[in-house]
């Protein structure tokens, strides 16, 4: 048989190193379809809704540091992907998209289906979005994709019109004018800022007294450096949401997570340092770094658009997080004097007591602390986690100790609810011999997880280990939401856009033959963890929890309290539960 366009398609993705697309059928690719039934080097994992699909690849991305790739039909298929891509692209993920679009001889005849792929795709995947219309490009249009996905760590797209699929495959356009033979080959880059970059940067590290690190998910790799410059610089070490896993938990000077969810110990290091390193990441929030002019800072990132936007720094390194700290630690001073770092060590010791005393607070229904905390003991040291948005995310970054081998991700940049139990499976496809866990709240699960159970469903038993744990918090609340409306708007907790059904959770896992428990008392909980990670089977942990634990800040002003206490003058439908849970935290009434 003649190879097709599809054909060839798949054989240069099978060269790029593919090994997995993730993607929903229909009519638009059905000459890919066709040429994956021919073919057994890459895998089709056929998932719920092309949303999902995006997640898994964004997933496959994050957890294995290889380019992701989805494939949705023209039209609505290529609709629903967006989400999914957005989230790869604002936590800067290398993600390849293959889209079909409607026979070439129909476009523009406003034809069914007919939507303009490339507009629809430009801001997504500006770096990079072409549609095919003749064979010879296939090649290049692929290897461009791959390419500029992996270099510039953005998402890319291919759209192929269907007629083109099936038409006889150029595997090598004619040499002549107007052709394009591009290659594969290696890929290698300067990775290391200059020396006298370098210099300067150390310059002003070895000149500060008060260092603070933080480390986003573009350190991942760099622990051990990271730990070496913390300790010649007597400095501490905070993370960002996505470089929670970036440096252990054990190390003595990691402050934990930094922000609106972030420990007091990373808050008071941030506002006692005067100088600031970071490495890999553009955390947002202004208020939980130090003041602009308290600190010198020293900013490194691969990507120079990154730097200097978060706080203005005096000196910016581009590089690799870890060849870059790899050739500055030669250059940094051993500080003498370590009352700073012992500071910080204190600091964080007395915030994982107080992590723990909030997690064993009593609560008129399980504690959503309890239960992360609890987890966090039974975890092995290279367990997989998959967070979502929500308050879930609240004890993923605080009551979660990350270890040296754990990997971990959510979706950072754009905080999309529904992306944790794709996430997990995404992971688990990568990494069929590791525990996977998905935390997630209940709006997200019934958002996407729910679907989502069907494909593990259908998938776990070609797995070597086939626990993955999907751990949903039941407080039949959109909880963040509501704590949001509260806390930063003065309002009540509006019933009617907050109120989420009860849901039998672990019921409907074991209706599609996974297995799972409802946990309804803090007594019940050992024994259900313990249950799930002997599993011998995906696990559903239905935990009915306190809807009332507000996810607060380290530090809350006057003014910040205050709103709290608004909304319940304002007529809060559970005031008492509120002021009860308030009070837990401290906070009472002035």
């Amino acid at each position: 048989m003649t190879m097709t366009v599809g054909d060839f398609l798949l054989q240069r993705l099978d060269e790029w190193g593919v090994g997995r697309i993730y993607g929903y059928p229909g009519d638009g690719i059905n000459g890919i379809l066709a040429a994956m039934r021919r073919q057994d080097r890459i895998d089709f994992v056929q998932t719920r809704h092309e949303e999902l699909a995006a997640f898994m690849a964004c997933a496959h991305a994050k957890y294995t540091g290889e380019v992701g790739v989805c494939m949705a039909t023209s039209g609505p298929g290529a609709i629903h992907l967006l989400n999914g891509l957005y989230d790869a692209k604002l936590d800067h993920q290398p993600v390849v998209a293959i889209v079909g679009q409607q026979k070439r001889a129909s476009l523009g005849g406003h034809f069914q289906q007919e939507v303009d792929l490339v507009t629809l795709f430009k801001d997504v995947a500006g770096a990079y979005v072409q549609m095919a219309t003749t064979a010879e490009q296939i090649r290049h249009l692929v290897d461009r994709a791959f390419r500029i996905a992996r270099t510039e760590r953005c998402v890319t797209c291919i759209i192929i019109p269907s007629d083109l699929q099936d038409e006889d495959a150029v595997t090598t356009p004619p040499r002549q004018h107007g052709s394009i033979l591009s290659g594969i080959g290696s890929l290698a880059r300067a990775e290391v800022p200059p020396q006298a970059a370098l210099q300067a940067a150390a310059d002003i590290l070895n000149a500060g007294k008060k260092v603070a690190i933080l480390a986003g998910a573009g350190a991942h790799g760099a622990a051990d450096e990271l730990v070496e410059v913390a300790r010649l610089l007597g400095a501490g070490i905070a993370k960002a949401l996505l470089g929670k896993m970036v440096v252990a938990d054990d190390q003595r000077f990691v402050t934990g997570s930094i922000g609106i969810i972030g420990t007091q110990a990373s808050f008071d290091m941030m506002n006692g340092c005067d100088t600031l390193l970071m490495v890999g990441s553009s955390f947002p929030y202004s208020e939980f770094l130090p003041e602009e002019g308290q600190a010198r800072g020293v900013q490194i990132d691969i990507d120079g658009k990154m730097l200097s936007l978060r706080y203005p720094m005096e000196a910016n390194l581009i590089g690799d997080a870890r060849a870059t700290l790899r050739a500055l630690i030669p250059l940094l001073e051993r500080k003498q004097d370590r009352s700073w770092q012992q500071g910080i060590e204190t600091r964080v010791e007395a915030s994982w007591r107080l992590l723990e005393e909030k997690a064993r607070m009593d609560t008129p229904e399980l504690n959503p602390q309890r239960a992360f905390w609890e987890l966090s003991q039974r975890l092995p040291d290279d367990a997989i986690l998959a967070g979502d948005s929500g308050s879930s995310t609240s004890w993923y970054a605080l009551d979660i100790k990350a270890r040296t081998r754990m990997l971990g991700s959510l979706s950072g940049g754009l905080a999309t609810m529904g992306s944790a139990v794709p996430y997990a499976f995404a992971a688990k496809m990568a990494y069929p011999g590791r525990l996977v866990v998905a935390l997630v709240g209940d709006g997200a699960m019934q958002m996407n997880g729910m679907n989502c159970l069907i494909t593990i469903a259908r998938t776990w038993q070609d797995w070597s280990d086939p626990r993955l744990i999907v751990l949903v918090l039941n407080n039949r609340d959109l909880n963040f939401v509501t704590w949001e409306q509260r806390g930063m708007a003065g309002e009540p907790k509006y019933e009617t856009s907050q109120e989420l059904p009860d849901v039998a959770y672990a019921d409907y896992a074991r209706l599609l033959g996974l297995d799972g428990a409802r946990v309804e008392r803090p007594d019940q909980l050992g024994a259900a963890l313990d249950a799930a990670f002997n599993a011998d089977k995906p696990f559903v942990l239905d935990i009915v929890s306190e809807a009332n634990i507000p996810p607060l800040p380290p530090h809350i002003t006057r003014s910040q309290a205050r709103k709290y206490f608004e909304a319940i003058e304002k007529g809060e439908p559970e005031a008492d539960a509120v002021r009860r849970a308030l009070a837990q935290q401290g906070l009472t009434e002035q």
